[in-house]
């Protein structure tokens, strides 16, 4: 009998504790609630946070997170010049907070994953076609701008909120990477020439001064040898041997021999 009364209590209480449950819930920071009448269908004004009561069975609530998110979308687009380019967008988003019920009756509560990547593709083929594909690295600034400004604008249409747009990554597909390379090549080999053109160029102006210089040094020497005689050439050896004798002096390897030619004529002398 004991046993029985505890268990009666104990499930009176639960179902009382299951009742009270029933009738709450709780809406976290950085989130909204749509709730659902079974009469009046979605209440058009989203509910803030804290625990709010509610009518069993009768009405539901819809949790929505209202922070922003990020989202990333990946689009093979052709630009002006029939070049294939790999696009990345990263998107910052959030739903609008005055547009919730609208939102949870036409899309539900995975609106980013039904809209953001139909968009994105539309979008990024649009601005992607106005560019040839060199002009998407060097005039990527307004690239970036042209993409952002309309999806911002069509994202507003679906009732969300873009806080942020930027390409995270952009690639090229086989063939435009195989032509930049084979440019690269071309250009490197078109450099290379230029340098040897320049180079055999600025030996050929040494030569021709340096064939001038020789030409005007005969030329004195000539005029010289004319006006002194052989006494020019003469002084010319005198100078030249006195430059040898002094190179040779100064070098510790080299060895003065008598005139002589006995090597040995102080080592046989008397003891």
């Amino acid at each position: 009998m004991p046993w029985t009364k505890f268990t009666k209590v104990a499930l009176g209480l639960g179902a009382a504790i299951t009742a009270v449950r029933s009738t709450v819930y709780t809406v976290d920071g950085g989130q909204r609630a749509v709730m659902f009448h079974r009469f009046e269908g979605v209440l058009e004004e989203p509910v803030g946070e804290g625990t709010h009561r509610k009518i069993p069975w009768v009405q539901k609530p819809y949790i929505f997170d209202i922070r922003t998110k990020p989202y990333e979308i990946k689009s093979d687009s052709g630009t002006k010049d029939l070049q294939m380019v790999n696009l990345t967008l990263r998107v910052m988003f959030r739903p609008d907070v005055s547009r919730l019920s609208y939102i949870y009756q036409n899309l539900g509560l995975d609106y980013g994953d039904k809209v953001l990547p139909a968009i994105g593709t539309e979008v990024l083929k649009a601005v992607v076609a106005q560019f040839n594909a060199d002009e998407l690295l060097t005039e990527r600034p307004q690239v970036s701008a042209l993409i952002r400004e309309a999806l911002i604008k069509r994202a507003k249409e679906f009732n969300i909120v873009l806080d942020d747009v930027s390409i995270t990554d952009l690639s090229y597909g086989k063939e435009f990477s195989l032509a930049v390379e084979r440019k690269q090549v071309a250009q490197q080999e078109a450099e290379r020439s230029k340098f040897v053109v320049a180079k055999a160029d600025q030996e050929r102006r040494a030569a021709v001064i340096r064939a001038e210089g020789e030409s005007e040094a005969a030329r004195v020497i000539s005029k010289a040898t004319a006006e002194a005689g052989m006494g020019l050439i003469e002084l010319r050896r005198i100078e030249a041997a006195r430059e040898v004798a002094i190179t040779l002096s100064n070098s510790p390897n080299v060895v003065y021999l008598p005139s002589g030619g006995n090597m040995l004529f102080a080592m046989n002398g008397p003891s």
